[in-house]
This record gives C-alpha cells, sequence and structure tokens, in this order.
C-alpha cells in the first residue's frame, strides 16, 4: 500500500505574487496540499509576465508561472469588493495555511494581516514574506530577490570575478527561491507546533534575512572583528587546488581539493605528473600556497590538453572532487537530475519541470499538474467551499470573481 503525500488534505490560500511566497506554497503542492491561487482578475498575477522581460528565453510558453505555480488551483477574485472579501473570509476559514507576501502598507488597507484573522481563525498558520522584514525603518520598503537578497547581503559584491570587476547580476528567482525553502520550513515548523498545541501562528520570512543566511560564512566573520581580502584575479591565485581550469574543448571545471595532505599525491598522478608529489615547490601545502601560480599554469597546460569528458573521467577515477561548470541547456538532459528525480514530469505530460529540493521516504509527491489560467478553478473551489450555483453566478456577474 503507498502511503499518502506528506499534506494531503492540507488547505492552503495563496494569496502572493511573483517567486518567493508562491514557491514555498508550491512546495507544499507538491507535498499533496490542496493549494488555491488567488489573482486579481484581468491580467492576474503580474508573475505572468515576468517571461516577456527583454534578455529572459521565450520560448512561446509561461515557463516562470508553469514552474512556480504548478499543481495549484486558480482564483479570479477581486479582494476590493465586498463579495470578493466575503468568500476570502470563507476561503481562510476552511483553510489551514495563509501565504502573503503583499507590502505592510497593503496588508493593511485590504485587512490582510495577521491581527485580521488570528483572532477568528486561531489555527491558521499565516506564512508572511517580505523584502525586509517586519520592523525597522524598511519595513514598508518594497523588493526582489536581485535588490534584497543579492545586492543588500553582500552576495553580489562577493561573487564578482574580482574585486575590481563590476558586481555580478543575479539570474531570476536565484534568490527567491531558496527564501521559499525557508519560508516553507517555517510553515512545516508551525504545522508541527500546532499539532502539539493546537494553535495556529504567524511565520515570517525576509529576502533579507535570507540572503544574509546564505552569506553567513562571511558575515560572521565580520561579526568576529575579521576583514574580508579582497577577490583577487584568477591569475593571482592563493590556491591551485581550489581553482578553475579550461579543457582543449573550451569548457571549464573547478576543482576543489580540501583534503590536500591526502589527496595531493592523487591529483599528481591523476593529472600525469606525479613528478611534482616530490616537487619542494610542492611539496607540503604551505610550499603549495607560496607557488600557487606556478602550480596553477602548470595545470592549466596539462587540462588545456584534453577534453572535459576526459577530465571528467580521469578525476572522477582517482577521487577528486571537481564539478564542470555546467551550462543551463545542458541540465535539461542531466543523467543524474533525472536519476534522483530533480527534474519530474508533468502529469499526462513529458514535458520536464524542476522538482523541490527534498524528498520524504514513505511520502510519495503528488505528480505535478500544469499551471492553472487565470481563474481556471473558481467555480470548483466555490462549490468546494459551500457557495451554490447561484451565489457562485451572482458573484460572478458583479465582477467578485471572475474565471470558470
Amino acid at each position: 500500500m503507498t502511503d499518502a503525500p506528506l499534506f494531503a488534505g492540507l488547505k492552503v490560500i495563496d494569496c502572493a505574487s511573483f517567486i518567493a511566497g508562491p514557491a514555498a506554497a508550491t512546495i507544499l503542492a507538491d507535498h499533496g496540499a490542496d493549494v488555491i491561487k488567488i489573482e486579481p482578475p484581468g491580467a492576474g498575477d503580474p508573475y505572468r509576465q515576468l517571461h516577456t522581460r527583454p534578455g529572459t528565453p521565450n520560448p512561446g510558453i509561461d515557463y516562470a508561472w508553469l514552474m512556480d505555480s504548478r499543481t495549484k488551483r486558480g482564483l479570479a477574485l477581486d479582494l476590493k469588493s465586498p463579495g470578493g472579501r466575503a468568500v476570502l473570509e470563507r476561503l481562510v476559514s476552511q483553510a489551514d495555511v495563509f501565504v502573503t507576501n503583499f507590502p505592510l502598507p497593503v496588508r493593511e488597507r485590504l485587512k490582510l494581516r495577521y491581527a485580521d484573522f488570528a483572532t477568528k481563525y486561531p489555527r491558521l498558520i499565516y506564512a508572511s514574506l517580505t523584502a525586509y522584514g517586519e520592523a525597522g525603518p524598511e519595513a514598508d520598503k518594497t523588493g526582489f530577490d536581485t535588490t534584497a537578497y543579492w545586492a543588500r547581503s553582500g552576495l553580489m559584491d562577493q561573487v564578482r570575478a574580482d574585486s575590481a570587476a563590476m558586481p555580478a547580476r543575479s539570474v531570476p528567482g536565484m534568490g527567491d527561491h531558496p527564501t521559499a525553502s525557508a519560508l516553507f520550513g517555517g510553515i512545516a515548523s508551525a504545522l508541527y507546533r500546532r499539532e502539539r498545541t493546537g494553535q495556529g501562528a504567524e511565520v515570517r520570512a525576509s529576502l533579507l534575512n535570507a540572503g544574509m543566511w546564505a552569506n553567513s560564512f562571511l558575515i560572521q566573520a565580520v561579526l568576529c572583528g575579521g576583514t574580508i581580502p579582497p577577490r583577487l584575479p584568477r591569475a593571482q591565485t592563493l590556491n591551485a587546488l581550489g581553482n578553475m581550469y579550461h579543457t582543449s574543448d573550451a569548457r571549464w571545471f573547478i576543482v576543489a581539493v580540501v583534503s590536500e595532505d591526502r589527496q595531493w599525491p592523487q591529483f599528481a598522478a591523476a593529472i600525469g605528473r606525479p613528478d611534482l608529489i616530490a616537487d619542494p615547490r610542492f611539496a607540503t601545502t604551505q610550499a603549495r600556497r607560496a607557488n600557487a601560480t606556478a602550480l596553477m599554469d602548470i595545470c592549466d597546460t596539462i587540462f588545456a590538453a584534453n577534453t572535459l569528458a576526459h577530465w571528467r573521467e580521469t578525476l572522477d577515477r582517482a577521487g577528486i572532487t571537481f564539478g564542470p561548470i555546467g551550462t543551463t541547456e545542458e541540465i535539461a538532459a542531466d543523467e543524474q537530475a533525472l536519476a534522483v528525480g530533480a527534474l519530474r514530469p508533468f502529469e499526462n505530460d513529458s514535458m520536464l519541470t524542476v522538482d523541490s529540493p527534498f524528498t520524504i521516504e514513505g511520502s510519495p509527491k503528488t505528480p505535478p499538474r500544469r499551471a492553472p489560467d487565470i481563474g481556471q478553478h473558481s467555480r470548483e473551489i466555490l462549490r468546494d467551499a459551500g457557495y451554490t450555483s447561484s451565489e457562485i453566478t451572482a458573484l460572478m456577474q458583479s465582477g467578485a470573481v471572475a474565471g470558470k
């Protein structure tokens, strides 16, 4: 007998926009929750337009919406109308989790704050995602992952090629999805607490806090009084065994030999230069550091003489930790990603999607379904909530609800 998905029977309201908040709800949907995606009638969630921005891929499919709204049911609801508000209240009264990332002033204006729900629905888990947190001078400030997660946290400054290079730009969603995982973790923890106490809770996560957590290795160094040294150009490397190398077929890979004393002989033998083991310039870790550029020059010549495929096989066989610098195009057919289910097909569909980043033995995930059109499930959702056919027709005629 197959166990049910972990969150089967859980009812979730996704009253959020763009990526981090809705993506947390996507993880819940992946694990069996019934997630209702609320959008305004008309154009719907502005996130639907992100794939049309200059410089983004244009395969003729709204891939961003497909990814982050999969497996949800769609409801087009005018939250500003009395009828729309009444529908929302009924849905929230029946829900376990409410997710929002609306700016705090908008929540106050629309009465979507935790305080607006907590007394009436004491078991509700209210999941709040903000850019900069809910206190302090920037609590009301809007932000995206590129501004609040990457730029503000110091990550954008640190991942530049060297200290003289321009800060490196992030790609869309690069900080949103890790932040979504943090918000999901808070939701799951609050659900566990509710099982023990019977009480709901407000869960808070922010792009800033998640970005700082991602950069916490260096931030903690500063908090301990350290000074971060400038990132040097590759030509001035301090460690040839933690460096990037170029192959004969114009590919790059990165080597990460951490246990140098043990693995230096293996590395030297793997690249066909066992004579380097006894070379006094490289015989000890201290010597290799002092002569890092000389060792890098040797490795540059050796690695440039063969293909990436050759070095993958050679370094794997030697037990050397390394990573090919893959392209996004390659990942769609990555054998390892397919084997572990990081790429999964949509239900009854050959198209793949990127799975959320964990599985639970004995709790199968829900097969991903295509993301909904605007209001695709409006009538179905209202029927499930207890509305009669005549009531549903009246709500649609009033404009409070739209869709099918």
